[in-house]
């Protein structure tokens, strides 16, 4: 079942949690070795797999992220597939096809993996919202089996842009290329900006996995310090709780 939705200024936020377990084999290391001088203790890290549906006052409805897809996609080989998003969905009573935007923060295998099913799109009436910097980053089964597959229906974006009424994404590069977050009101989906609770005490530690970890950390410090100034609502990809007031 989803986690509690919150509701800002006349939208809903809904956390749907999309699978829950550590990282596979392929990628998997040691805590403080992925995140370099965080003194983490030797222990599995659990990561929450979690996208976001908004829910406008109209009914208008757009999705954040699209999880880890089936057993079968990109993020197989390290993530616990396949994901559960389709449930979540239709646990708050959402069919795809009712979906009119998605918001890909990025097109890492666990954020964008469920975009697909069966080799169509899986939510067959909207738009895609990507960056064009991650657009162009774009490689191997993820340009393959995703951005292909959705070509038709791609929204691209560079920078800042409003993207449905009152929804706003915001590129926040670093982890990517085009890595992106949104914002609704005072709730910011970030994607993987921040990766590990370890990183909000600390923006500066710097995750193994980011494309540019300077650059990383060097946008996910600028970005925590303007949401901290809002005492904004972090909306997660990874915690066990979606939802952090700042």
């Amino acid at each position: 079942m989803p986690h509690k939705s919150i509701t800002v200024s006349g939208v809903e936020v809904t956390p749907l949690c999309d699978a829950v377990g550590p990282m596979g084999a392929a990628i998997r290391r040691p805590p403080a070795t992925m995140f370099a001088g965080s003194a983490l203790p030797d222990e599995p890290w659990v990561l929450h797999f979690h996208c976001y549906l908004i829910r406008d006052a109209a009914g208008r409805l757009t999705l954040v992220d699209t999880g880890i897809g089936a057993a079968d996609s990109p993020a197989a080989s390290w993530a616990p597939v396949p994901g559960t998003l389709t449930g979540e969905l239709a646990a708050a009573g959402v069919e795809p096809a009712e979906v009119t935007t998605v918001i890909l923060t990025h097109l890492h295998s666990d954020h964008a993996s469920g975009t697909v099913a069966d080799g169509r799109p899986a939510f067959e009436n909207a738009r895609y919202v990507l960056q064009r910097a991650e657009l162009d980053a774009a490689n191997g089964r993820m340009l393959d089996e995703v951005v292909t597959t959705i070509k038709g229906q791609l929204h691209v974006v560079e920078g800042d842009a409003e993207v449905a009424p009152g929804v706003h994404v915001h590129a926040a590069p670093g982890h990517t290329p085009g890595h992106q977050i949104a914002r609704v009101g005072e709730v910011a989906m970030t994607g993987d900006l921040i990766l590990h609770p370890v990183q909000l005490a600390d923006p500066g530690i710097r995750y193994l996995y980011d494309d540019d970890q300077e650059a990383a950390a060097r946008t996910r410090t600028e970005v925590l310090d303007r949401l901290r100034a809002e005492h904004a609502v972090l909306a997660t990809a990874h915690f066990s709780e979606p939802f952090l007031r700042l």
